[in-house]
């Protein structure tokens, strides 16, 4: 192993404290992968009311209270409280009188004001100070994390221990970046200067992702395609002008995310009604079988099960699926669906169940251990999304054995081959263009493997013996972490 290094991950939802989509996961999974690599990581996040009340969480103080002095007329307090993950990581809690205190269950972690941002990434810097721990890298996560960088690069700037850090900014999803008017700098505390196309300023706003890409020595996106997708006018969300200023620099990359391998198994899951591995992959019919009772599904072990735990909006391809749902019925499959957002949608999969209930399920919400039932119940994963910065769907639905069925956009395409009947190469049924006849030939392909055993066996098995664990992704991590490092290092010597 190389360097040893000290890394603070900073996110707004880490797993499985608080977990609202696939941020939480990359969050409470990596530090845990790097850790294992020798490296000294912890988390910060903000301190939510569920986690205090949580008991197989126990919480301390380890700062009673914080002065963050957040503008010339504001000044907060902060406390800070302690815990840790199952595999020993600690977790740093920013806590506030006010901001946070609302978040009683995950779906309300996320405030629609900003306040509660600023003083979260404005109280890092002044805790690590407090807690006299400073680390080789900040890696800051979204647009809720993206004043991190900026504060610690603008107001941190006459202390020379604080410039000789690295500082990393990954991007989830750059369709949110944390807009509001020109009069958050002063709410902020930040010079009026930094309102400039070069800086925050962005289409006549502030933009935090905005401050996160500029101000942090490397960017990462969660996939390979994803960072080069979002240098193009179609996915750059009016950003792809600097984000590929960032690219010609060498300071944007891809790491495609992994999944916990101990957490998700196949072989141990309690969630799941029967055990199965690669080795032995018997439990999965068993599975399957309890899956149609608890749809209330005919029990019939040829026929195929599509299954789709998804955020209910055109982003993931809902809109593709509406037109050809009912045709997807005629071909024999059973078709279950878990998930919540958009009313419309809600109300076509509860319709289509109502209309089809031996063969369509809808459940309208989200259940964690539900969608472990579904994994490893269903033959087939669909994932036909517009655009997937990584997506962690198709990873699990190949760690349980489940074929996924995808587009070929950002993560899907990185991490999911087409089958080729002709080859035998493969580990899942792509399509490229966005287009409902698109997707139902790409079904179609994948009943036709379906209805062939030895095929769909293979098929299986290459699911089941697939490595996408965090193993991989930490070791890039770590590297992403050295080249943070020496750009600091060379942006120094420069100056």
């Amino acid at each position: 192993m190389g360097r040893s290094l000290k890394v603070l991950i900073v996110s707004v939802e880490v797993a499985p404290l608080a977990k609202v989509g696939g941020l939480a996961d990359v969050a409470g999974a990596l530090p845990k992968a790097l850790r294992a690599l020798g490296h000294d990581v912890r988390i910060a996040m903000p301190c939510y009311r569920m986690i205090e009340k949580n008991p197989d969480y126990p919480v301390r103080t380890v700062v009673k209270s914080l002065p963050v002095p957040i503008n010339p007329m504001t000044t907060e307090e902060a406390i800070i409280r302690r815990t840790r993950l199952k595999d020993g990581t600690p977790v740093y809690l920013i806590g506030h009188k006010h901001y946070f205190t609302e978040a009683t269950e995950s779906k309300k972690i996320y405030a629609l004001e900003p306040e509660p941002y600023i003083f979260f990434d404005r109280a890092i810097p002044l805790m690590l100070q407090e807690l006299d721990w400073m680390p080789d890298v900040i890696h800051a996560n979204d647009w809720h994390t993206g004043f991190v960088p900026v504060y610690i690069r603008i107001l941190h700037a006459h202390q020379p221990e604080w410039q000789q850090g690295g500082l990393v900014f990954t991007i989830h999803n750059l369709a949110y970046q944390g807009e509001f008017g020109y009069e958050l700098l002063w709410k902020a505390g930040l010079p009026e200067w930094l309102f400039h196309y070069e800086r925050l300023e962005f289409y006549g706003k502030v933009n935090f992702l905005k401050g996160g890409v500029v101000y942090s020595d490397m960017v990462n996106t969660v996939s390979k395609t994803y960072a080069k997708e979002i240098q193009t006018p179609e996915y750059g969300c009016r950003m792809e002008g600097l984000l590929q200023y960032i690219a010609s620099q060498g300071r944007l990359e891809g790491i495609v995310n992994g999944i916990d391998y101990e957490e998700y198994n196949p072989a141990t899951d309690p969630r799941i009604p029967a055990h199965y591995s690669a080795d032995d992959p018997s439990g999965k019919a068993k599975c399957k079988e309890s899956l149609q009772k608890e749809c209330g599904f005919t029990v019939n072990p040829n026929a195929p099960i599509i299954g789709m735990i998804t955020r209910l909006a055109d982003q993931k391809g809902l809109d593709l699926i509406a037109p050809i749902v009912k045709q997807i019925l005629n071909l024999g499959f059973q078709f279950v669906v878990l998930g919540t957002g958009d009313p419309r949608y809600e109300e076509l999969f509860k319709q289509l169940a109502k209309e089809h209930p031996e063969q369509m399920r809808a459940f309208i919400g989200f259940d964690p251990d539900l969608a472990q039932r579904i994994y490893a119940g269903s033959d087939m994963f669909l994932m036909p999304s517009r655009f997937e910065p990584c997506g962690l769907g198709q990873l699990m639905a190949l760690r349980y054995g489940t074929i996924p069925i995808v587009r070929k956009t950002g993560g899907l395409a990185d991490t999911i081959a087409d089958f080729s009947p002709r080859t035998g190469k493969g580990n899942g049924f792509v399509f490229e263009q966005y287009d409902p006849a698109e997707l139902l030939k790409a079904i179609k392909r994948a009943l036709k493997a379906y209805q062939q055993p030895e095929v769909w066996r293979k098929l299986v098995d290459t699911a089941l013996r697939s490595d996408y664990s965090w193993n991989r992704a930490a070791g890039e991590y770590a590297d992403l972490y050295l080249r943070a490092l020496e750009q600091r290092k060379a942006g120094l010597e420069a100056a």
